[in-house]
C-alpha cells in the first residue's frame, strides 16, 4: 500500500527560526528550524524565501526517511551531516 504524500506547512517564528508541521496519514510531526545568516547564499540559494528553502530541505528529507525520523530541533546545516549529497541536491528542490 502506497504512503500518502505528506503535507508540509512552514511558519517563520518572530526569532527568525521556523516552525515546520508534517502531516502524513494520521501522523503529525512538528520541528523547530534554523538557518544560519548566509547559509542560503553559501548553498547558492540565497535567492530563495527562507520558508521556501526550509519547505524545499524538507522534501529532500521526506524522499529519505520518514518524518518521524527527522529531527525535533535542527538547523539546516546539519541536513549535509547526514545526507552529504543535500548541499548540492537542493537547488533542484526550489524554484
Amino acid at each position: 500500500m502506497a504512503r500518502p504524500d505528506p503535507d508540509v506547512s512552514v511558519r517563520e517564528k518572530p526569532d527568525g527560526s521556523f516552525h515546520v508541521e508534517v502531516r502524513v496519514g494520521a501522523t503529525t510531526t512538528s520541528h523547530e528550524v534554523t538557518v544560519p545568516k548566509g547559509y542560503a547564499a553559501a548553498i547558492g540559494c540565497g535567492h530563495v524565501a527562507g520558508t521556501d528553502l526550509v519547505a524545499a530541505s524538507f522534501a529532500f528529507l521526506l524522499e529519505r526517511e520518514p518524518p518521524t525520523s527527522i529531527l525535533a530541533r535542527f538547523g539546516l546545516p546539519q541536513i549535509a551531516d547526514y545526507f552529504p549529497e543535500y548541499t548540492g541536491a537542493i537547488g533542484g528542490y526550489v524554484g
